[in-house]
């Protein structure tokens, strides 16, 4: 397949060493042009966990001296069948003459690139450095789009990620219609594995649990307010995670009005109203709000039991969800015993989460089986799709030498004194010879060699061959 991987993550290297192999912004573009130069093909992936190059080794040369060989014989006098079978041999084995040797070298060549190219000594990243060649190199890459890699395992961002490195590569015009073919078959995959397994169905980050919540209890989210109570990174998450669901209104209650106003920036959208009011007014807004986020870092109560109540009253009890993710805690922690209030801390959150964990785990588990039968027939496609150009290449050698052999039968016929029936004699045996050596050959190389499958093999698809005709 000649795919190979070269790269570190999480789990190879610590996170200074990842920081200083990251291949961001502009690096990304001057590098896939770098390597185009020796190979067919690149994607670099670059996340905070991950910086992975995606390779095709380049046809070995002598696959191309193959080629090479194959055009010069149908322009010169071959009179040799010998010559004339061993042309034959070279042209159909030219995609097979890839040697483990020639990939190491590649695979070297590549780390060494990586190496200058982050001004790092080759010595120091080396052991970091993991690699994969061919179906290995393959299994990885579905297993890594699929989710099966990351740090959450199932979380879906890294698709995304790779489908990015993929427009970089596309848009440098460095991916070559095999790597592309190859690409098309990971996200196909990586679909399947998603679909057809619960790897990814459970929430598993605090955020993307919260909006969970948010589906289970409530329905009809356009008409729906989330009130986020502090602007901090966490919660800065969960009102996106939620927003995102559709809910119709936010409002944000902050200490700071300009952190508050730049998450307010961020939330609206054309079919969502994001209101920003002062931290003194959340006893008045909270009687508003379906669904409350808080995370402060106050050390003291912001909604408490009777503000609770009464923001009941004016909502008439219609149904509360409180997500409290600060430590110490926003929100009286006895208001969970009130009717028509649903309040989760953080501890709450993180239950949920551990058993979603585990279900994950336990979800992987087909996942991972899924992945190796999905390698097993993209391998098979692949071998298929490469055949197809090896019989092409293989008929037009057979077609070349057809037409020399016609063009020099046909220069004889406008001699004088010569017999048509010889010289068609001679023709007709010329071309069993040429059309029959290479195979017979084969057969000879298979029997000295002790290969019986293979002699077998190829005995019984020429007599069917013949059968046929």
């Amino acid at each position: 397949m000649r795919l190979v991987v070269i790269g570190v993550n999480h789990k190879t290297a610590p996170v200074a060493l990842r920081e200083r192999l990251a291949l961001v912004g502009d690096d990304v573009n001057v590098a896939l042009k770098q390597i185009e130069a020796f190979t067919d093909g690149s994607v670099i992936v670059s996340t905070c966990n991950r910086t992975e190059i995606y390779a095709l080794v380049p046809q070995s040369p002598t696959s191309q001296h193959a080629n090479s060989q194959l055009s010069d014989s149908q322009s010169s006098n071959v009179q040799d069948v010998k010559a004339v079978g061993q042309s034959f041999n070279n042209a159909f084995s030219s995609s097979m003459n890839i040697s483990s040797a020639a990939i190491s070298a590649h695979i070297t060549k590549i780390k060494t690139w990586l190496a200058d190219f982050k001004q790092l000594p080759l010595v120091d990243i080396d052991p970091y450095l993991y690699v994969h060649r061919d179906t290995h190199a393959l299994t990885h890459w579905l297993r890594v789009a699929a989710g099966l890699d990351s740090m959450i395992l199932g979380e879906p961002q890294i698709l995304g990620q790779i489908k990015n490195s993929v427009h970089l590569a596309q848009d440098q015009k460095v991916l070559s219609n095999q790597l592309g073919w190859i690409i098309d078959q990971v996200f196909a995959a990586a679909k399947r594995v998603r679909n057809e397994t619960q790897v990814g169905a459970q929430a598993v980050s605090l955020s993307f649990a919260a909006a969970k919540l948010v589906t289970q209890i409530f329905d009809d989210l356009p008409s729906r307010t989330l009130l986020v109570v502090a602007a901090g990174e966490m919660n800065r998450l969960v009102a996106t995670h939620i927003a995102g669901l559709g809910v119709g209104r936010v409002i944000i209650c902050n200490r700071n009005p300009e952190r508050a106003e730049a998450l307010a920036a961020e939330l609206r959208g054309p079919n969502r109203r994001v209101d920003v009011r002062p931290l003194q007014e959340l006893p008045q807004v909270l009687a508003e709000a379906d669904i409350v986020s808080s995370c402060s870092g106050s050390m003291d109560l912001l909604i408490d039991k009777t503000m609770t109540i009464q923001a009941l009253k004016r909502r008439r009890y219609q149904p509360m969800l409180m997500i409290d993710l600060a430590v110490p805690r926003d929100i009286d922690s006895t208001i969970s015993r009130i009717d028509d209030v649903y309040l989760y801390s953080v501890d709450d959150l993180q239950h949920v989460i551990a058993g979603n964990i585990e279900q994950r785990r336990q979800a992987a588990v087909d996942a991972e089986l899924l992945v190796s039968q999905l390698v097993v027939e993209i391998d098979r496609r692949f071998q298929v799709r490469q055949v197809g150009k090896d019989i092409q290449q293989y008929r037009a050698c057979t077609q070349g030498q057809v037409d020399k052999l016609l063009h020099e039968s046909i220069a004889k016929l406008q001699q004088d004194d010569v017999s048509p029936e010889d010289i068609i004699t001679e023709l007709s045996r010329r071309l069993t010879q040429t059309l029959t050596h290479a195979p017979s050959k084969l057969m000879r190389k298979a029997a000295r060699e002790g290969d019986s499958e293979l002699l077998d093999f190829v005995v019984s698809g020429l007599q069917d061959a013949h059968r046929g005709h």
